[in-house]
């Protein structure tokens, strides 16, 4: 059975700073890209940032430059380091497999992140 849990969320001035984390369990952690996403306010979930197995990465325009996502296949772990946080960056953060549609329908319970001063 495949389980993502997102952790690292929370709330933060604009241009802070917070670091995501999201543990994938199963063995397909290590077979597939991996990806975050987020939903704001109203708004459609969005593919933020992805990460292929081999560390190749991609970023949505709005974040290229502030966002930054790595993975740690020994701890079945996908990050993402966010800098310079915009109130448009509140949302409900999401990671899943896949690089550029998600894989699986089963959704973790996401993270929140509120930039707000």
């Amino acid at each position: 059975q495949v389980q993502l849990v997102e952790s690292g969320g929370g709330l933060v001035q604009p241009g802070g700073s917070l670091r995501l984390s999201c543990a994938a369990s199963g063995s397909e952690f290590r077979t597939y890209a991996m990806a975050w996403y987020r939903q704001g306010p109203g708004k459609q979930r969005e593919l933020v940032a992805a990460i292929s197995t081999g560390g190749l990465t991609k970023y949505t325009d709005s974040v290229k430059g502030r966002f930054s996502i790595s993975r740690d296949s020994t701890k079945n772990t996908v990050y993402l380091q966010m800098s310079s946080l915009k109130p448009e960056d509140t949302a409900v953060y999401y990671c899943n497999w896949g690089w550029s549609t998600p894989m699986i329908d089963s959704w973790g319970q996401g993270t929140q992140v509120t930039v707000s001063s």
